[in-house]
């Protein structure tokens, strides 16, 4: 099915902010898993995995859509030096996605792509979880103090 050429580039533009959130993730898993916060490894590693697998759904629409998927485009990555530092990167990095997502559901509706539209709230809804696990993060962070926070992490 030949697919809009502007729905097809806003999905490659999508995949490349699941790719970036990828190896943000990833990185920000392994420097707390060398630092002992065994905890925060765990759920940055769940959600580098969740974003994969959004990266396979966008791809996989935008082959059926007789696209090319673009995975060797990258935006910016953030990483953070500190515990607090890489979840607001994080953060930033959700809302980001939060808003091009929304952005890519009203063009595929306008332009009557429902399967498409219906993929992207799925994902979207995904992405609205993860803001919420990070502020969460944060707000502990604020409560606790962080060193009582990172004593949490540990495993």
């Amino acid at each position: 099915m030949k697919g809009n050429p502007k729905l097809i580039e806003a999905l490659n533009s999508l995949l490349a902010d699941e790719l970036t959130a990828i190896n943000q993730y990833i990185v920000h898993a392994e420097m707390c898993e060398d630092w002992g916060y065994g905890k925060l490894h765990e759920a940055f590693e769940k959600r580098a995995i969740k974003e994969m697998i959004h990266a396979e759904k966008l791809i996989g629409r935008i082959l059926f859509l007789e696209g090319s998927p673009i995975v060797s485009e990258l935006k910016s990555i953030h990483i953070g030096d500190t515990v607090p530092t890489q979840i607001e990167n994080d953060r930033t990095a959700e809302e980001h996605a939060i808003k091009a997502y929304n952005d890519a559901i009203a063009l595929a509706a306008e332009i009557g792509d429902n399967a498409t539209r219906d993929m992207l709230i799925s994902i979207l809804n995904d992405e609205d979880k993860h803001l919420d696990e990070l502020e969460e993060l944060l707000d502990q962070i604020e409560q606790m103090t962080l060193p009582i926070f990172l004593s949490t992490q540990v495993e």
